[in-house]
């Protein structure tokens, strides 16, 4: 079923199942306004303290300002909401702190990129119990896995970067390919534009990444 627009609050309306109370955690000065339109299907509390009463919870989501504030909040909302969701907010697409969520055990994160009906349906799946990783993100996080192109690299511009991979200086690579140590920062400077990379170390790390890659296979 294609979802009907809802002119009257912005929202696409989407095929979820009810969502109960969705805790919007964080200080007065967050604005939680674009986080209220997109779940105007739910019943929403917002504040740094949990919901009175008998309603409990079915999602919360919190505001972190760091890996480290993202524990303490998950340790807090894990006494006063144990069986709620938990969703880290972020002002854009945030690998790190995507990633830093799913370490600590909550379901995921959405960010104020992401379009309302993503948001809805995002709150949605974390209540079911999936996980919940926004594409760019995920993007981001492919990206980091596929395995370098080293095959826009000259055969000698590779075989010195193995080299500077197994830890070797330049002074040391010279004397081993009988090369002067200027020839071989003349093939190092190209190189690394090539790979997208500014210092020694990036083109190492890329070198080995791609070294593990094979040895998986």
């Amino acid at each position: 079923m294609m979802p009907a627009a809802d002119e009257r609050k912005g929202v696409a309306r989407l095929d979820v199942a009810p969502m109960g109370l969705v805790w919007l955690k964080g200080p007065q000065r967050v604005d939680f306004l674009e986080l209220e339109r997109a779940l105007s299907m739910a019943a929403i509390h917002k504040g740094s303290n949990a919901p009175l009463g008998k309603t409990s919870a079915s999602a919360v989501i919190c505001c972190p300002t760091s890996e480290d504030d993202l524990a303490a909040e998950l340790s807090n909302i894990r006494v006063s909401a144990p069986d709620a969701s938990v969703l880290a907010f972020a002002s854009g697409p945030n690998l790190q702190l995507a990633r830093a969520t799913l370490r600590a055990g909550a379901s995921g994160i959405v960010h104020s990129g992401m379009p309302p009906e993503q948001v809805l349906r995002a709150v949605s799946v974390a209540i079911r119990g999936e996980v919940v990783f926004p594409r760019e993100p995920l993007r981001q996080w492919m990206d980091e896995q596929r395995p370098p192109d080293l095959s826009v690299l000259s055969a000698r511009q590779k075989e010195i970067l193995e080299l500077v991979a197994d830890g070797l200086t330049n002074a040391e690579i010279a004397g081993r390919l009988f090369l002067s140590g200027s020839t071989i920062k003349q093939h190092l400077r190209p190189a690394y534009k090539a790979l997208g990379v500014r210092t020694r170390n990036e083109a190492a790390g890329l070198l080995r990444k791609s070294s593990r890659t094979k040895e998986r296979r």
